[in-house]
């Protein structure tokens, strides 16, 4: 009887697995570890993995095999985003919302937010810096209780007192206090100790750091530096016993060789980044993150009366035009290259807008679409589980309805979406 039981449910588990299989015929097929495009491709799935990719279009071998037909679509890696706000987005009354918003009203915005990007083909985005409510939209996610993609987030990112991500900006006397390591706010290599502990203790993946002044903060310098060095430095060697690695937001030349040269990862946005710097970049193979899209958001939002504050809108004016040309001219000269967007200064959802701005600057879309995938992959050590339809990897896969390297456009208009192996979107 026992050796029954046993065998009966050795054959219902069997058949359990076997009913998770799941092959999905692509037409073409986006090869990003070779930039090619693949015709005719079975794509193999088993639970949250790929198990293989095989030529043509192969017959199950048994009934209970899902099949997906995307015969007339374009296949692709879920895309990757290394520059989000999941917590806000862009509107005339965002500044006020910060003294009318519950910090529950800013989470259930957050879970519409992530819907929106998963749904856009964006299956993991690295947020740079909210609240902390950043962190319990990632474990919610993770724990499967609401869709949205796959988050590495910072948390709450890291200032001196009245840099760019100082949280009490622009508020009166009263409210300003005087906030610390605790609350993102660093003036001495001590803070930089503490300020990276507590993100740890907070459950944040990486340090963002705002090493300049920024556009939509209510403090006057776009650019100017904001940390010194050795500030910088302790943060980066504390990240790096920590595991974590750091991104700074930078617009000014000279706050951004001090963070590349104290050892940042990422520079986030670069705008008015010098030729030298661009050269000490790859040296020492920083990421240049450009946020095109956040540029021209921000440019025309500064045309509309009252849409920033006044002390905002010349910021704007300044720095929003000049980052696709900075961009271009990081590109070609041999910068490495991660694909960000800033999202939440625009809709989110909009995200492939970023894919248009890039190529219209000179990077092909073969490139753009592996700085999406293979190369944001690398950056979050996650190189061989992610950014590849390839053996062993998650099956975050999507589709669109042309080819890419021809019309870049229907980047924008993402048909189908699974992430692990689970259908989100299928049009």
């Amino acid at each position: 009887m026992k050796q029954f039981l046993f065998t009966t449910l050795a054959v219902l588990f069997s058949l359990n697995l076997m009913a998770q299989q799941t092959y999905i015929y692509a037409g073409k097929l986006i090869d990003t570890k070779n930039s090619e495009i693949l015709e005719e491709q079975t794509i193999i799935i088993d639970g949250a993995r790929i198990i293989s990719v095989e030529k043509g279009f192969k017959s199950p071998a048994n009934d209970s095999v899902r099949i997906i037909d995307l015969k007339d679509k374009t296949v692709l890696p879920g895309l990757t985003d290394m520059h989000v706000h999941m917590e806000g987005e862009s509107n005339p009354g965002e500044y006020l919302e910060n003294f009318t918003n519950n910090p529950a009203d800013n989470a259930f915005n957050s879970v519409a937010f992530a819907e929106k990007t998963l749904m856009a083909g964006f299956t993991t985005v690295r947020d740079l810096g909210g609240s902390g409510i950043n962190i319990s939209l990632r474990n919610a996610i993770n724990k499967g209780k609401i869709a949205g993609p796959r988050i590495f987030t910072a948390g709450k990112s890291l200032a001196t007192t009245g840099g760019h991500a100082d949280p009490t900006n622009g508020v009166n006397a009263e409210l300003m206090g005087n906030p610390g390591p605790k609350e993102g706010v660093v003036n001495s290599i001590e803070d930089a100790r503490k300020a990276v502990r507590q993100r740890y203790k907070n459950g944040a993946d990486l340090i963002k750091i705002t090493a300049t002044g920024g556009v939509l903060s209510v403090a006057k310098s776009s650019s100017n530096p904001q940390f010194f060095t050795e500030e910088i430095e302790e943060i980066v060697k504390t990240a790096k016993d920590y595991g974590f690695h750091v991104a700074a937001h930078a617009h000014g030349d000279e706050g951004m060789q001090r963070a590349i040269k104290a050892g940042v990862t990422t520079i986030e946005h670069g705008t008015l980044m010098s030729e030298s710097t661009m050269d000490i970049m790859k040296e020492r193979n920083a990421y240049l993150v450009p946020t095109i899209t956040a540029g021209k958001e921000v440019t025309e939002n500064a045309e509309i009366e009252g849409y920033y504050p006044e002390l905002v809108v010349p910021k704007a004016q300044e720095i929003g035009p000049k980052i696709q040309n900075t961009f271009a001219k990081a590109y070609k000269r041999g910068v490495p290259i991660l694909f960000g967007t800033d999202a939440g200064v625009f809709k989110h959802g909009e995200n492939a807008r970023e894919f248009e701005y890039m190529t219209e600057a000179g990077m092909p879309v073969m490139q753009a679409i592996i700085s999406a995938t293979i190369t944001p992959a690398k950056v979050l050590n996650m190189q061989n589980e992610s950014g590849q339809i390839a053996s062993g990897f998650f099956a975050d896969i999507i589709a669109v309805n042309e080819d890419p390297t021809l019309n870049v456009a229907t980047l924008k208009e993402v048909t189908f979406v699974m992430k692990e192996g689970k259908v989100y979107k299928q049009e």
